[in-house]
């Protein structure tokens, strides 16, 4: 749990007992590729904490397959909304590798929240990050080319195209296969 460990301590300052109370919430568990971590229509109940792998957040829309997130090592990941307010679950969240997960179920979170303050401090900023990247997204999708979004997402996450099907990427920059196709294509020439 050492990049959980690394991934608290970035961001508050935290002693050893406190550090040690919250690691002990937390189970590891592993999920291979194609396995559902969480499904739609159902309600969230934990949270996971990505240690290796890659899992996406998707929907079906007209049959189609909408990937909404991709959540890859060093990142947390739950449907938010249905694992705070026990709503029912919009997203399918699915291991597109295989994966190995930090998860901490919904009770032991808010339990922590209340006996450990760095763990609360903790969450508000895992919070106000989430709510950020949410931002970030709605106004690259709004005011941002289809190839400035691709150079992006290279930029910030290049892991992704080693990794993950470039349908799934396609989708979640919101443009078709083919397109992503042209952008790495063009991208590859202008490097060379």
């Amino acid at each position: 749990m050492e990049q959980l460990k690394n991934c608290i301590s970035n961001q508050v300052m935290i002693d050893d007992g406190s550090m040690e109370q919250i690691l002990s919430m937390f189970e590891t568990i592993e999920i291979n590729k194609g396995d559902f971590f969480l499904k739609s229509g159902t309600t969230c109940r934990e949270m996971a904490f990505i240690e290796a792998g890659f899992l996406r957040m998707y929907d079906v829309v007209d049959g189609k397959e909408i990937t909404f997130w991709m959540g890859s090592s060093g990142r947390f990941i739950t449907s938010l909304s249905s694992f705070v307010f026990q709503t029912s679950n919009f997203w399918n969240i699915q291991a597109i590798t295989d994966c190995k997960l930090h998860v901490i179920n919904r009770e032991k979170h808010f339990k922590l929240c209340e006996t450990e303050p760095k763990w609360l401090e903790f969450d508000n900023k895992l919070l106000a990050h989430s709510f950020a990247l949410l931002e970030k997204s709605m106004f690259a999708q709004l005011h941002t080319t289809a190839s400035e979004r691709f150079q992006n997402l290279m930029k910030e996450e290049p892991e992704l195209f080693q990794h993950v099907p470039l349908q799934y990427i396609a989708s979640m920059l919101g443009i078709t296969p083919e397109s992503l196709s042209r952008l790495r294509k063009n991208h590859a020439n202008s490097i060379s």
